[in-house]
This record gives C-alpha cells, structure tokens and sequence, in this order.
C-alpha cells in the first residue's frame, strides 16, 4: 500500500488517540494565558481551531487528540482541564464550541456584581480586608464537573502553573512529572482552584495528596500567573525534561532544538496603550494604589502582563534563530478598553463583548510584539483566521502520519 493510500485510509477510519512524537514529526504545544473571565477571548479561538480540524477529520476530531501537550494558567488552567478531562466515553468532557457558554453562563455566579451605587466602595474595603470573591461557587462548579479526575488521567499530557506561598515557589502539576512524582497526582478540581486563585481576588487554595505508601503531601497554593501568566515556556521546559530523560516517547532532540517544536500561544487580552497606567500617577501610589485603580489591581496587572510579555519575547526570538517562525503563533488583542481589560466584570454585557472581541481578533493580522513600543505589530502572515487554518491542516497531517508510522495506530490492523 503505498502512503498515499495509507493516509486516506486514516482519513476515512475512526479517531485514534495521538501517537506519541517520536513516530511524527512535530511536538505541538497549545499555551494559554490566564485573565480570569477574558478566558473567554482563547476560548473563542480554540473554538474556531477545532472547527477547522472537524472539516478535515469529522465532527468528532477534537483539540486534545492532536496537542501533545496543552498548557494552561489561571484561567487557562481551568479550560485546559476542560478539554482533556474525560467523560464516561474517555472523550474530551467539553467540546472547544462548549466553553464559551460555561464562561457565559457560569462567570456571573463566580464573580457576582454588586449593582448598588456603593459598589465601587465596597469592592475597595473587601480587597483590603481579604479576597473580593470568596470563591464558593467556583469551587462547587470546578468539583462538579470534574469530579474525581486526577493529573494522570487527562486524555493528553497537561501542565498547569500555580505558586505555593508557604515555600515561595512554583509548583508545576505536569503529566510528564507526575510519572517521576506521585505526590502530584492531585486531583484535577484542586489543580484548577489553585491556580485561579488570583491574589486579591480570589482565596488561596489547600489541599494534600497521598501517594501509594501513604505519604502526605501539602500544598498551599496561589494563581500560577505571579509566576508564569504565559505558560508557554513552562510547558517547553517539561517535554525538554522528559526528552533528556531519555523517554521513548521522543525523537532524539538537543534540548534547545525548539525547531521541532509547533507552538499555538494564546492571550486573554491586554489593556489599550492609552489607557495603562503611567509612571506620573505610579509615583504617588502607597499600597493602596496598587491594589485598586478603577476596576483593576495595578500589582496584579503588572505581573500577569510582564509575565506574558516576557515568554512571548524570549519564544518568538528563539523561533526566528531557528528560522521557524511559522512554528509559532501568538495571538494576542493588545487594544481592551473599559471594562474590557478587567478579569472580573463579569457582567452578561461584557462577558458577551468579550466574545465579540474574540470573533474579531480571528479576522486580525497576525501580529508580533514590538517590545520597544510595547504594541502589537502586523507580520506577513495573513490574519489569525488563516493562520489557524493552516496549522489545523498541519495538525491533521502530523497526527495522521503518526498513525500511519505508529505500531499502534489504526492501520495496524488495516490492510495490509
């Protein structure tokens, strides 16, 4: 049979998991960004991508059969959860179309809006006395729909950034770690509670797990996005682990080869130029002024947006080294404005907004960051739409290569 024939037998078979890379030849990364309920800005693109798989492979292809590993902080963590949870049928729990009305219909009950003319008031005296939100909700719904899942159990590798407060350091839940540390096999609802808990928005999270001998082990833990807002290079550096370790998994690499890599980073969206803060009215800011300016935290936008920023320079300068820029999408919408920006309006006028605002960021250029002026530039790349659409054919390619290549993808019971 020659590949020809072997490809579109794959084309006309019933999905398969993803081989591992090692019989393709890419790695892909799916990255997204944390922003609390701009979320809903990737979640609106992730939708768009696994329509264009769908026209390729069928209504059932969904994003984590084709993602090595996806990444997510904050409320990026909770929709990578989202799409590699499984359901009683070991497929993705959501739909990529599906999140979108989780935000919409589930953001108001976690971020409920004071609507009294005091509010702005009030919200101030609750940041300073303790998180504006108490989270309950957000637990309930985040326990209810993943239930029992545990980090071993996703339908493809994930890695989720939080920070632990009582060691002053990160800790990374990795599905690739979690085989050499049984001790983070934690369940997937702690995961996402953690690393949404937002200083100052949101409480803090404890938890503990215990290994198979018993051992227990503490976590105390915040937003990831105080350490990695952008997780893009957090995910890199644990299939880099993995590769030296020397897993059969992976093609041999050297371990800064990102040209193997295919990377898709995702932002939740930042504040317009004009309206960031200035140095002028930093200067005169105490503690009070940079936990609340209008309806944002200044320290907590300051360390989201550094954080992003900075991955998606030292990745995108990596990729052009390598002559690979094509392997690497960042789609990002620097122009929010008003309410826009915040990561806890969730009022229903904004949430859908916000949706508006994804729809459009597709019909955009692709943009790359200048980072002397700090602004998002159009490249030679067509808009974010098309882009997408080309690697949603290089994704269905690589994975219908992997089965062709693999002893246990679909043709090897085929014909022969």
């Amino acid at each position: 049979m020659t590949e020809t024939q072997l490809l579109q037998l794959l084309m006309e078979s019933p999905k398969s998991p993803l081989q591992p890379p090692t019989y393709g030849n890419l790695i892909t990364v799916l990255s997204i960004d944390g922003g609390g309920i701009r979320g809903i800005i990737p979640a609106t693109i992730i939708a768009f991508l696994e329509a264009e798989i769908q026209k390729l492979d069928g209504e059932e292809a969904r994003i984590a059969d084709y993602f090595d590993v996806i990444t997510g902080t904050s409320t990026g963590g909770l929709v990578t959860a989202m799409l590699t949870t499984p359901n009683d049928k070991n497929r993705p729990l959501f739909a990529a179309k599906d999140i979108k009305d989780f935000y919409l219909n589930h953001c108001p009950k976690i971020f409920p809006q004071d609507r009294c003319p005091f509010a702005p008031l009030t919200k101030l005296f609750k940041s300073l006395t303790g998180p504006t939100y108490d989270g309950k909700y957000l637990h309930r719904i985040i326990k209810e729909k993943l239930g029992d899942t545990r980090l071993h159990q996703t339908l493809t590798n994930v890695v989720i950034p939080t920070f632990d407060i009582k060691k002053l350091q990160p800790t990374i839940f990795s599905s690739y770690e979690v085989k050499q540390n049984p001790s983070t096999d934690a369940l997937l609802s702690d995961i996402c509670i953690a690393t949404s808990a937002a200083p100052t928005y949101l409480p803090a999270h404890k938890f503990e797990t215990k290994d198979s001998k018993g051992r227990v082990r503490q976590f105390d833990l915040i937003d990831g996005g105080v350490a990695a807002n952008n997780p893009t290079l957090v995910a890199i550096n644990e299939v880099t682990k993995e590769i030296t370790r020397g897993s059969s998994d992976f093609f041999p690499i050297k371990p800064m080869d990102y040209g193997r890599f295919l990377v898709i980073s995702l932002g939740t969206g930042a504040p317009k130029s004009e309206v960031k803060y200035d140095a002028i009215k930093a200067a005169k800011w105490g503690l009070l002024g940079w936990l609340t300016s209008e309806s944002s935290t200044p320290l907590v936008d300051v360390f989201m947006q550094s954080s992003s920023d900075m991955v998606d320079f030292h990745t995108a300068t990596v990729f052009k080294a390598l002559h690979s820029e094509d392997s690497y999408l960042r789609i990002q919408d620097d122009t929010l404005v008003g309410n826009e920006s915040s990561v806890d309006i969730a009022t229903k006028k904004n949430l859908e907004n916000l949706v508006r605002i994804g729809e459009k960021l597709l019909k955009k250029p692709v943009a790359k960051v200048n980072f002397e002026t700090g602004l998002c530039e159009p490249s030679n790349q067509g808009t974010n739409e098309e882009a997408l659409t080309r690697l949603a054919e290089v994704l269905s390619k690589e994975k219908r290569i992997r089965d062709m290549r693999s002893p246990h993808g679909k043709v090897a019971s085929g014909p022969k």
